[in-house]
């Protein structure tokens, strides 16, 4: 059940595109009759790149890995368009039609593989993962993850239940891969982690709230201003979207404050706490989230490892949250649960102090 789980999930079991730059213009400039220089960008599944156009305006190019089923690329496009129109306040990309008014189109590449292709608006700012962390930026990040959340509540879309092993609700499902972890202290501590996940979170789940969610807002994927850096003017990197649990969403995000402080619950706890101060977890959401944010370093530590070993040139990109994964796993594992939803949670209980 596992192995076929993994093998329906394709677009991490299929090579990005590789188109050379030269089509790439091309596209750029028959489809949307923009002329510029072509940047590559990192990307897992996608192929993406910076067109700087002759206009000094900027757009992202992204071509869809082969894989990928046409109406979950329709349904990023549906999600970023329903944002735009229910908020348009929030910093995200906006969809560039083509010159024939179509969100996207379908190619068909040199190898024969049939590929969608968009554009975006290119978003300025720096990453976070590039600035000192402070306490108001990553408060910042949960009201603004808040924000886009409550953006997306009443949206829907066909495509929205598609199947994306980044999803931390369904962690069970990546059980077969612990098999491959060569170190038996790490193969010990994942299994510690996946069974809490299968004993207590799995039972909980029917009890919380799910909708579309962004499903990868970590410190890459999150820009703010140069001079200015607790002021987001960014979100980008909506293809990890699905429709599931709301509370996989806090704690996915959660797990990439740890790092930085003394302290690694200071930062998801920050976090959290500004989340839950604009858009509330329920009980059971409270009960399972600290139990998610380790997940979420689960499933990064065991599908980067799997990826890495199939993807050896792209190595860099795929590992780049592995020793932090592992890093956090360590520090969790050296406390109960209680205490570290205790920790994870301490701004939300303290405020209820009167």
């Amino acid at each position: 059940m596992h192995q076929q789980a993994l093998d329906q999930t394709a677009a991490l079991s299929t090579a990005a595109p590789a188109i050379p730059l030269s089509t790439l213009h091309k596209l750029a400039s028959g489809l949307y009759g923009i002329d510029g220089e072509v940047t590559v960008l990192a990307g897992e599944r996608d192929q993406n790149c910076r067109i700087d156009g002759q206009d000094g305006l900027r757009h992202v190019l992204k071509i869809s890995n082969p894989s990928e089923e046409p109406t979950v690329v329709d349904f990023q496009i549906a999600a970023l368009e329903h944002i735009a129109v229910v908020a348009p306040e929030l910093p995200i990309p906006r969809v560039v039609r083509t010159l024939g008014g179509r969100t996207s189109e379908r190619v068909r590449l040199d190898d024969g593989n049939v590929c969608t292709v968009r554009m975006l608006t290119y978003l300025d700012g720096v990453q976070i993962k590039e600035t000192i962390r402070t306490a108001g930026q990553r408060r910042a990040m949960g009201s603004g993850l808040a924000k886009l959340n409550l953006a997306l509540r009443d949206f829907s879309h066909p495509g929205a239940h598609h199947d994306l092993l980044w999803n931390v609700s369904t962690a069970h499902r990546l059980a077969a891969r612990m098999e491959g972890l060569i170190d038996p202290g790490r193969r010990l501590l994942a299994q510690r982690f996946m069974t809490r996940f299968e004993q207590d979170v799995l039972p909980l789940l029917p009890q919380v709230r799910t909708q579309v969610i962004h499903n990868d807002y970590h410190l890459y994927n999150v820009l703010v201003a140069p001079q200015e850096q607790e002021r987001i003017t960014g979100i980008i990197d909506f293809g990890d979207m699905l429709h599931a649990p709301l509370v996989g969403e806090v704690g996915t995000a959660a797990a990439f404050h740890m790092t930085g402080n003394t302290d690694p619950f200071e930062g998801p706890a920050q976090f959290v706490g500004a989340y839950h101060a604009l858009l509330p977890l329920t009980d059971p959401e409270q009960e399972i989230v600290t139990d998610l944010m380790a997940t979420r370093h689960l499933i990064t530590a065991l599908i980067s490892e799997w990826r890495a070993v199939r993807y050896p040139h792209n190595r860099a990109y795929i590992m780049r949250h592995n020793p932090a994964a592992w890093e956090a796993l360590g520090q969790l594992a050296d406390l109960s649960r209680q205490d570290a939803r205790d920790r994870l949670l301490s701004e939300i209980r303290n405020r209820r102090i009167p």
